[in-house]
């Protein structure tokens, strides 16, 4: 199996719209519609709450996670591993079966850290943790600990190629961010509340 087709698998492994599914299947909820209109955890739990927010991001990581061990398993160099866990991020973030949209590629994108340098992942995530908890800003949390896992990366000696994986997932994090940058400047950035938008009220 060639690169070509590693990343063609990656990319439909992290197409599969696991927020949309657990919504509509479980809930009868389309994200799609309601909050953000992200089909992400951050807005199924605004929309949904904690446990519904929980099994999205279990889900929407173990895509990361799932795409780089088929990678492995086919050809298993640290490069099949990055195209693998790029393509997962990629096709999260830009779905085929949401007609090239998506997500902001951040649970996805840790799955993909967890399996390639599973020693800095409990440290960002942490990291990530408290600062929602201080500031009630997902968005925030999520740039700034994208910004610091090729800094840890660096750090901790990995190799130059996960590196080099580290700084274009967070360009890819960030990217899908703008919008929320630019709220955070603002200061009309959403603070993280479970279930306060009603899915009856179709709130944007």
């Amino acid at each position: 199996m060639n690169y070509l087709l590693i990343a063609v698998l990656g990319y439909l492994i992290g197409s599969i719209p696991n927020g949309l599914l657990i919504g509509k299947k479980i809930y009868n909820v389309d994200l799609r519609h309601f909050g953000s209109k992200n089909i992400g955890a951050t807005n199924a739990f605004r929309t949904l709450g904690l446990w519904p927010a929980f099994w999205v991001f279990f889900t929407d990581a173990a895509k990361g996670v799932i795409a780089v061990y088929v990678s492995d398993f086919f050809i298993g160099t640290p490069i099949a591993l990055l195209t693998g866990g790029i393509a997962a991020i990629i096709g999260h973030n830009w779905s085929v079966f949401l007609r090239f949209t998506g997500g902001r590629g951040v649970a996805t994108g840790l799955g993909v850290i967890a399996v390639l340098v599973p020693q800095i992942t409990a440290i960002i995530f942490l990291i990530w943790a408290i600062i929602v908890y201080i500031t009630r800003y997902v968005s925030l949390a999520s740039i700034v600990s994208a910004v610091l896992v090729p800094i840890f990366m660096w750090l901790w000696g990995e190799k130059i190629e996960f590196l080099y994986f580290g700084i274009l997932a967070a360009l890819f994090v960030v990217g899908r961010h703008k919008p929320n940058i630019e709220r955070l400047l603002k200061g009309t950035e959403l603070k993280i509340k479970a279930g306060n938008m009603s899915v009856n009220s179709k709130e944007k």
